[in-house]
């Protein structure tokens, strides 16, 4: 396998990234075109997988395809949602392309059939390697954060979280980028602890965290959080928005517990709070669904692999 890193082929000043981001035309990403053939015609690989490909354009992928490698597009946002990020000038131009296409919400999957294009249905899916439970031993004591919400602060996801932590009265923490823009300053100091979290600072403010909270984003037309399927990976207790999609991957209070409304939401942190032994049970079993479902990168990869390979998939 060989990476190409598109950031390291690309000009480093913030103003041409944004630029690029908005405007991904002509000499803004005429370079990271160039290199990318480059890389291709040194690799000569048998498939490109391009990872939300915005700045490719249609030249460069159908020379790609004249080398006889195969595309797939492989792009977890949502392109033809309501929520505009403002990137996808270039997309829409090539997407049509790709050999195959890889589709994480049903709504895709509607589009993509009725356009007559290759796909399949894959997931959010965790990192084997990243996410992962803690060491035997680990303690109720050790989980400092009571109810907790690792992310940004997306759609309704401000007001909720101050209506169960000021209305509510629920013992919420709050971890990730860009919440001094939607809370006073009290609420701040409050109720958030850190700012954005990756890799090994993610995973252990999941395990700290006695009530992993977790949202779908509904201008992405997402059917699952990506960070429920993290959360779970690391075996610990999920409280997760009701969609068919949460609903579809784990059994109920059995492997996650749902919400429909804040209410519902608060009544349910107040049970499993003190309840160490249902949510250290409902974590364990989340950790066996989604090793034993799949739900990782290396299972998801070969599929998509296979299905290149014209390979059908065992009926599950």
């Amino acid at each position: 396998m060989t990476v190409f890193d598109v950031p390291a082929h690309a000009a480093a000043s913030r103003l041409v990234s944004k630029l690029r981001m908005r405007f991904p035309v002509g000499p803004l990403v005429a370079k990271i075109n160039r290199d990318l053939l480059a890389a291709v015609r040194s690799s000569k690989p048998d498939v490109v997988l391009f990872d939300k490909p915005i700045y490719f354009t249609k030249e460069t992928i159908e020379e790609i395809k004249r080398t006889g490698a195969q595309t797939v597009n492989y792009n977890q946002d949502s392109p033809f949602g309501p929520r505009n990020d403002g990137c996808w000038f270039q997309y829409y131009k090539v997407f049509r392309l790709f050999d195959l296409q890889c589709l994480f919400r049903e709504a895709d999957v509607t589009r993509y059939r009725n356009w007559g294009l290759n796909y399949i249905k894959t997931m959010f899916s965790f990192e084997p390697a990243v996410q992962y439970p803690p060491a035997e031993g680990w303690r109720d004591s050790d989980r400092t954060r009571q109810v907790s919400y690792i992310g940004s602060p997306l759609e309704e996801r401000p007001q909720f979280l101050m209506e169960l932590a000021e209305k509510r009265e629920i013992p919420v923490v709050i971890a990730g980028p860009r919440w001094h823009d939607f809370l006073s300053e009290q609420q701040y100091a409050r109720h958030v602890s850190h700012g954005y979290l990756a890799d090994d600072e993610y995973r252990e403010n999941i395990w700290r965290s006695k009530i992993n909270l977790g949202f779908v984003s509904h201008l992405n037309e997402d059917d699952i959080g990506h960070k429920c399927i993290e959360i779970a990976a690391c075996g610990q207790f999920l409280l997760a928005v009701r969609s068919k999609g949460h609903e579809e991957c784990f059994d109920e209070d059995q492997e996650a517990v749902f919400f429909s409304s804040v209410e519902e939401c608060a009544d349910k942190a107040r049970f499993y709070l003190d309840r160490q032994d249902l949510r250290e049970a409902i974590g364990r079993r989340a950790r066996e669904r989604a090793v034993k479902s799949g739900y990782d990168n290396d299972t998801q990869l070969a599929r998509i692999l296979n299905r290149l390979d014209g390979k059908a998939e065992e009926a599950c």
